[in-house]
This record gives structure tokens, sequence and C-alpha cells, in this order.
């Protein structure tokens, strides 16, 4: 018999058949039993916890024992005395195994044996099935029990991250950390597991949000400093300074064979040479090549370009991949290109940029190449091609087959993966490579026709098809490729007519596939798709199909010459459509998280089927796929990605918008406005999209995608009468939709802020996060905290201004919102420099480090300001002129949410002035300020500068001025 007590106590025979245990008294009964296997428990205890309400009588005990016998067997419970004890070893109990495995895992970890660590770490918290003696909740016994054995699983679990970093899985237990840090904020171990999880993703920005989290914490509930070691890693973040978390090189499912001393080669001509490109014919192993490069050391951004399609914008490609957004949360105009974004973020940045398959934007790849290089001078660029990329300092790195020793090596250890039996013969093997050219993908799909074909009949088949030259090794680039193809067709004339229908289906994935969405497009079952796995013609990682590109090339004529293009594209556009319209309501819901970074995996094939759209002239899918995605795109930071494809929609629409299709083109525009030339194409079509959006939301009833009304409130901040578009969202409040109400609740809230009614804007503010709240939405809620925290800040309310910046600042955090976060750590010192000037510091530092990070201008001018700030408070007024001037350098003077900061900056120029004797310039300087704010705001100086958040000191000084 088996028990389980780590959740629902469970008793299990031994071929796994569960026992029907009954009535709660009776699970109470056998799990009090089972705290300690095998010693007694008083017959009065027992019937006093089984039910702690009323003691059982006891008659009720025995007769409650013996229905527990009938059901486990006799000898399973005995009487000892004045009480009973379960008869079993310690190991049939789930709580004593799993005390056992942690222990042995501990041991491991202690003697640095992380690989034997996690797998006993984790059989043992595979054990849980929900609390400990679930079936005890109100036992004085089983609380002690039940908190003892939480503890260990919570320790287990903290060892199993620990083993797991040091194997260097950073990335795969960031999202739990920061789940657990949540809940278990006092904990210094799983804080500092959280940091070195950051640290090594190369988030060091972030590391200190949490680092700084963690001390606030433990001062204000305890009453005490961090831990040396969780200090150390502070000093230790310190010292490494800031960076974002870039893409790791793909994970390789299959051995490297026959070109290390090449990974050597390279490796020290990327130290002399900033630039180096793979040039060769596709299959000959450019990418693993460079992937294997990217692996000796250093921070590394692999960057797959073979997704986009020709004329798309690498630099695009880049930003995601570095892990940047293209815009805040508060979805404000970044004035900035994707390339000057990447230079501000990478310009002091030791990094290795691998950009891989360039052939098919060679131009925009080069372009890129040589804006990063010229502005960046610590990064280096690995670059893998078909053609060079001609760019100035290129050093040109080409890839050759393999020598005869090494296709030998890899022709035998794939042929070892899908046959048994002794190796082929050495000169069978010979013939082999020597008739494939020695190409790398072609012994690979040579080797996998090895589950069917003898290694004889492989070579004569081979023989037949592409016949054996004897200057074979010598041939030209183009005549290799013409090998690989010729291997690539008749791999592809070996496949059944299901197998080939899937493959060439498959080819209108961009960035791969999961599994039910291949299913669909493919019109196969997962059988045949496992069966192209086998063949070497799809591989599967993370979960997801991909396809190589060179096999995907061919597969793509095939598809053309089938004529189903226009069918499968559509099939996969509709895919994508069914994809998005189901997860848009989780995006603003309490799945957000999870819904995001399924979206974010899809967001190729979502710029594919948008541009297929375009092509096809199906103008309704195109709009429906866009509004139904807007949600994702503007959460997660990307619309910028996709107003190409939004101004082609608007284009091919022209004036004939579809019947029923208003809002949808309304998010167009939206959408359409947030890329380049964005200011032309809002005026062009503002008017049309708000009289469409009114029509959708009239008030009585919702429209289809909640998102869009603060979109257009924020879009309309910008301009010079936002008034309608605050009034037409805030008239929502009734609306039946939750998260509509919080929206509009949110944007009332600025009515009564602008006319000076703290109390009224607060109330409304609070309503809307505690509505944000209700529907688990992080975005809505960080943007209303972050106001509340201003407001509370305003009145004088520091601590809890603080606390609504900290809970805001931990939903940015997850959101992966730097910039975001680099602000709201700005309001966090304005909140406390005057109480706490060297937390103020630290908080002013880390927000330069984030807004660094994300490429942020508007986010490191608020900053410097604070820095600026700093060093007038130090009695340094030369250091904070030059911060100041940095940071007036860096503000957006057009974004209303930088209006205050740009205010403040010169202010403290006015300032700084006055302090060196020079009042002419203070007086100008402080003009200057109060013109800026009067023209922003429409208002009187005094007013202007309390609607921007001035501090009163300050709105004081300038308004004398």
């Amino acid at each position: 018999m088996r028990f389980s007590i780590l959740g629902e106590t469970l008793a299990r025979h031994d071929d796994g058949t569960e026992v029907a245990l009954g009535g709660p008294a009776r699970r109470a009964l056998l799990t009090l039993l089972l705290v300690r296997p095998g010693e007694v428990v008083s017959a009065d205890r027992l019937a006093e916890e089984i039910a702690p309400h009323g003691a059982t009588s006891t008659h009720a005990l025995h007769s409650q024992v013996s229905r527990l016998r009938a059901a486990l067997g006799p000898a399973a419970i005995e009487r000892a005395g004045a009480g009973y004890r379960v008869t079993c070893d310690q190991g049939d109990v789930d709580a004593c195994r799993f005390a056992r495995l942690a222990q042995e895992g501990r041991e491991a970890l202690g003697a640095g044996d992380a690989a034997r660590a996690v797998p006993l770490l984790r059989e043992a918290l595979d054990l849980w099935r929900g609390p400990a003696l679930a079936d005890l909740a109100e036992s004085r016994t089983a609380a002690a029990a039940a908190a003892r054995l939480e503890e260990g699983r919570l320790a287990a679990l903290e060892d199993r991250i620990e083993a797991e970093l040091r194997l260097g899985g950073h990335r795969a237990v960031a999202a739990e950390l920061r789940e657990l840090v949540g809940r278990h904020p006092l904990r210094e171990r799983l804080a500092g597991l959280l940091i070195r999880a950051l640290a090594a993703e190369g988030g060091q920005g972030e590391a200190l949000v949490v680092f700084e989290e963690t001390r606030r914490h433990l001062a204000d509930e305890l009453g005490s400093d961090p831990s040396a070691d969780l200090a150390a890693l502070h000093r230790e973040l310190l010292s490494a300074g800031p960076s974002s978390a870039p893409a790791a090189p793909p994970a390789q499912l299959t051995s490297f064979v026959g070109r290390a001393a090449e990974v050597e080669e390279v490796t020290a001509l990327l130290r002399a040479a900033r630039l180096v490109t793979l040039i060769g014919p596709g299959g000959v192993g450019k990418t693993r090549l460079s992937v294997e490069v990217a692996a000796g050391g250093g921070e590394v951004c692999f960057v797959e370009l073979a997704q986009l399609r020709a004329g798309a914008d690498p630099a695009q490609a880049v930003l995601g991949a570095l892990g940047l957004r293209e815009s805040g949360l508060q979805l404000g105009p970044t004035g900035q290109t994707p390339v000057e974004r990447l230079v501000m973020a990478l310009s002091d940045r030791a990094l290795l940029l691998v950009l891989d398959n360039c052939e098919h934007l060679v131009d925009g790849a080069a372009l890129l190449a040589g804006r990063l290089l010229a502005a960046c001078p610590r990064l280096r660029v690995l670059a893998t091609s078909r053609e060079p990329l001609a760019v100035t300092g290129e050093n040109l790195w080409p890839v050759r087959p393999l020598d005869d020793a090494a296709a030998a090596r890899l022709f035998t250890d794939r042929a070892a993966a899908v046959r048994r039996g002794p190796a082929p013969a050495p000169e069978t093997v010979g013939r082999i490579c020597a008739a494939l050219d020695h190409l790398p993908l072609a012994i690979e799909l040579a080797a996998a026709r090895l589950r069917t074909l003898d290694p004889e009949d492989l070579a004569g088949r081979l023989d037949d098809r592409l016949g054996i030259g004897a200057a074979r090794g010598n041939r030209s680039a183009e005549e290799r490729h013409r090998t690989l193809r010729a291997m690539v067709a008749w791999s592809w004339e070996l496949l059944t007519e299901s197998e080939r229908r899937a493959a060439r289906r498959f080819t209108v994935f961009a960035g791969g596939a999961a599994p039910d969405a291949a299913l669909r497009v493919c019109g196969v079952d997962g059988e045949t798709l496992e069966s192209l796995i086998d063949k070497s013609l799809l591989e599967v990682a993370g979960g997801r199909y991909r396809m190589l590109e060179t096999i995907r090339a061919y597969g793509a004529e095939q598809l053309e010459a089938a004529g189903e293009e226009e069918d499968v594209r559509g099939v996969h556009a509709l895919l994508l459509l069914d994809l998005v319209r189901s997860a848009d309501p989780d995006t603003r819901g309490g799945d957000q998280l999870r819904r995001l970074a399924a979206l974010a995996a899809e967001h190729g094939n979502l710029l594919a089927a948008l541009a297929w759209t375009v092509e096809a002239g199906r103008w309704e899918t195109g709009l429906e796929l866009l509004a139904s995605a807007s949600s994702s795109l503007w959460i997660r930071g990307v619309r910028a990605s996709v107003s190409p494809h939004a101004a082609a929609l608007l284009e091919g629409v022209g004036t004939a918008v579809p019947e029923g299709f208003g809002e949808e083109y309304a998010v167009c525009v939206l959408l359409a406005a947030a890329g380049d030339g964005g200011a032309a194409v809002w005026r062009r079509h503002r008017a049309r999209a708000g009289r469409e959006l009114a029509a959708a939301w009239p008030g009585d009833r919702p429209g289809r995608y909640p998102v869009v009304l603060l979109s257009w409130m924020m879009r309309n901040a910008t301009e010079s009468d936002p008034g309608e578009a605050f009034a037409f969202v805030s008239a929502q409040r009734d609306c039946g939709d939750p998260w509509v109400r919080a929206a509009a609740r949110y944007v009332a809230g600025f009515g009564p802020l602008g006319e000076g009614d703290g109390a009224g804007a607060e109330a409304a503010f609070a309503e809307a996060v505690e509505g944000f709240r209700a529907v688990g939405d992080r975005w809505g809620r960080a943007l209303a905290l972050d106001v509340l925290a201003g407001l509370a800040g305003a009145r004088g309310d520091r601590a809890g201004a603080v606390a609504l910046t900290d809970e805001a600042l931990a939903l940015t955090r997850e959101l992966g919102a730097l910039e975001d976060g680099a602000d709201l750590l700005v309001n966090r010192g304005d909140h406390v420099v005057g109480e706490d000037p060297v937390a103020a510091a630290a908080d002013y530092a880390r927000a330069a480090a984030l807004a660094r990070s994300a490429g942020s201008p508007a986010g490191l001018a608020a900053a410097l300001r604070g820095l600026g700030d700093m060093a007038l408070l130090e009695a340094d007024p030369a250091r904070a002129e030059g911060l100041y001037a940095q940071a007036l350098e860096s503000a957006d003077p057009h974004w209303v949410k930088s209006a205050g900061n740009r205010v403040r900056i010169l202010a403290g120029l006015s300032r700084v002035a006055g302090l060196r004797g020079d009042e002419v310039t203070a007086r100008a300087r402080a003009r200057e300020a109060a013109d800026y704010a009067r023209t922003l705001t429409g208002r009187d100086t005094r007013e202007a500068l309390r609607v921007l958040g001035l501090p009163e000191p300050l709105t004081e000084a300038v308004s004398r001025m």
C-alpha cells in the first residue's frame, strides 16, 4: 500500500488503483496516523482532532477505525496500548520519500554535483499535489507538521532552482522566481536566486530593482538589513553594469562535428575584427558554426532573420531578440526609429550580435550593421549569408564542406541515431559523403534514410542520382548548391503523398509552429509530422516544429507548383485570426502573462499572415487580424512592427471601409500611426476613425476591442484638444465589460486631476486600480497605480506613495517594461528624497541604468534630472548643470508624460544659474519652464506647474521668476 499526504490524502494499492477511503473523518484519521508513520497516536488525540469542533466519542472513533481497516485491509492499522498506529514503511508515505529525496538532492548540491541534484529534487517536488495535510486543515498536530513540510518544500524548491542556475538554466527559472519572490518577499535566498537569474540573462537593472524591493521589505517589516550574502550580490551587480536580456542562440539537438578548429579561428578573428560574415551555400553549416562560436562566452544576442520577408526591417527583429520593447506601457510617441533605439541601448555594451540568414535582407542588414558598429564601440557582429554584406571593415570567412574525416564522422554519428547494428563500412560512408559533396545538411538527410535503406543500397542510389566525379571535393559553390538541391529533391520524392503535402504546407509558417497549428495548416495527423522529424525535414525544439531554411525554400516552390499557396496561406491567416481572437480577452485578464508569451511566440506568423492579406487583397481578414491582436501588440510594446501592414491595409481599403468593420478600421488607424510617417496617417484618418469608434461604442453597448478606448485616449493626449477623447472614454463607466469600466474610471480621473480636485481624482484612480485588479490586468493597474502614487505624494503621504509605486514596479517588471520601470524608480526617488537621499540617489542611478538598457531617452532624461537634483543637494552645482544639460538633450518636448520632467530640468538649470550669480540666465530658464508649461496645458503659470506635478517649492520658485 502507498500513501500520499502531500495534498489530499490518498491510498493506493501496489498496482496503482486508488482505495476509496470514505468521508472526511476517515481521511482525517488516516492523515493523523501518517504524519509520523509507525508511531502510536493516542485515541484521545485522534478523537479530538478528527472533529475539532466537537470531540468524537470513543465508540465513533472505533467505528471509523474499523471502516478504515475494511478499506485498507485489517493489517494496515493496529491497536497499540491506548492508541493506534499505521503499519507501513516510511518509504510507503510520500512525505517521507520527499524528505529523503530532498536531503539527497541538497547533499549533491553541497558537493557541487548540480547535475545529480536536479533530478533528485524534481522527483521530490513532483510528489506534491497540493497543500500538505489538506484533510487536516484545523488540526493543531497537523498545523505544525504541515508548516514543517511546507518549509521543506520551499527549501527543496530553492535547492532545485539553485542547481538549475548552476547548470545555466537562467531563462527557464526567471518567471518562476518572480512569482515566488512575490509570494515570499522576506525570503532572502529566493531574492538572491532571482537576482542571479536576471543578472545572468543581462538584466542587471531589473536585478537591482529586486534587491531594492527586498531591502525595503526587510527594513519595513523586520527592521533589518539584507544579509551579508545578499549585500555582496548587490555589490557585484553595481560593478557589473546594466544590460537587457538578449535572445540566446537556438538550442542544438545533435552533436557538433568537424569544425573545432574553425570555431577557434573565427573566434580569434572576431577579437581582431568587429564584423565577420560567414558565407557559403545553403546547407554548408553556417548557422551551426555561428552558434558554436557564440557559445564561446560573453554576452550574445542571436537574431534569426529567416522568418522575415524580403524588404522587412531587420532592426525590428534585433529589438525583439534583445528583449526590448518599441514603446512603454504609456503608449506615448517614442520619437525614435528602431535603429536609434538600438544605438542607445547598445552604445556602451559589450555584445556579440549574430545576424543569421542575411541573404534575402542583405541591403538592410548591411545598413544596420554599419550603423550599429559605427555608434557602438564595444559591439561585434557575426553574420551568416550566401553573399557578403559589403560593409567597410567586413571580414569574410568562407564556410566550406567538411573534410573527408569529419564528413564520415558526421554520417556515422547520425546513422547510429536511426539504425542499430554495426557501423557502415568506411568505404561505403566515403562514397556516400563524396556523392553529397561533404555538405552537412545533405549528409544528415541521407543518414535519416538508413531507417529504411541499407548503407550499400543508399550509396548505390546516390551514385545513380548524383554521380561521383574525380574532382568532387573541389566543385564550386554553385555546383555544391545543385548537389544539395538534388539531395533535398530526392528526399522529397521518397516521402509519401501525405508527408509531401504536410512538408510543403508547413512552409507558410514563419518562426515555427505549435503542434496544433501545424496539424491544422498541414491537414495531416501527428504521426505524419513525427515521420518528417525522423527524416530530418522537420525538427522540434521548445515544443515547436521548425524547418531548416534550405528545406523551407524548396518546399515553398513545391507549394506554389501544387497550386495550393493561396489556399494554404488563407488557412494560415484564419488560424492566426482564431488564435489572436480567442486570446484577446485573456490578454487583459488573470491569464495575461501566459497569453502574451504565447502570442509573442507567434509574432512572426502574425506578420506573415498580415503581409499575405495585403498581397491578396483580403482587407477584412487583415483588419480583423490587427484589431484582434491589438491588445497584445500594445501591451507588449511592439505595435510599430505591424505599422507598415496597417498602413498598407488603409491604402488598400481607401474610402470604402467594409460594412461592419468601422471599429477594426479605427484600430488600424491607431496602429498605422505608430510607425514612420505616423503623423501624416493620423491627420488624414483621425476624424473618420473617431466617428467609427463612437458608432462602435455608443455607451449603451460595448464594442468588440476594449483596449482601443485606452489607446485612443492616449494617442489624443498628445493633441492640442484631447478633451473630446477623454470625455468619450469616460462615458463608458457603466459599460457591461469590467475591464472597460476600469479603463473608463482611469480616464475619468484626469478630469478632477486637471481641476485641482485631488480627492475626486484619487477616488477615480483607486476605483480603476481595483477594477483592473479584479480582472487580473497588470497593464491598466500599473498605469493607475502610477498616478495614484503621485497623488499620494502630493498630499504628503510619502509612505503610501512608495508602497503604490513599488506595486506598480512589480507589475511593470512582470510585463518586461524596462522604461516604465525606470520612470517609476525616478518617481520613487522623488517621493523619498527628502527623508532618505541615499535611497533616492540609488533609485535615480538604477533608473538611468534601466533606461539605457531599454534605449529610452525620456526615461534617461528623468533619471539624469533626479541625479542633477541630488548633485544640487550635495552642493555640487557644476555636476548638477552637466546632468541637467544631458537630461534636457534626451527629454521629449512633445510627449505629455515627459512634460513635468522637462519643466523640472529647466527649473534645475535656473537654480544652478542662480547659485553662480547669473540672474539673467536663471530668469531666462525659469521663463522658459513657465512658457513651456503654459503652452502645453493652456493654463496660467502656477496652475500649469501644479497640473504637471511640480513640487510646491519648485512651483513657487519658477512662478516668482
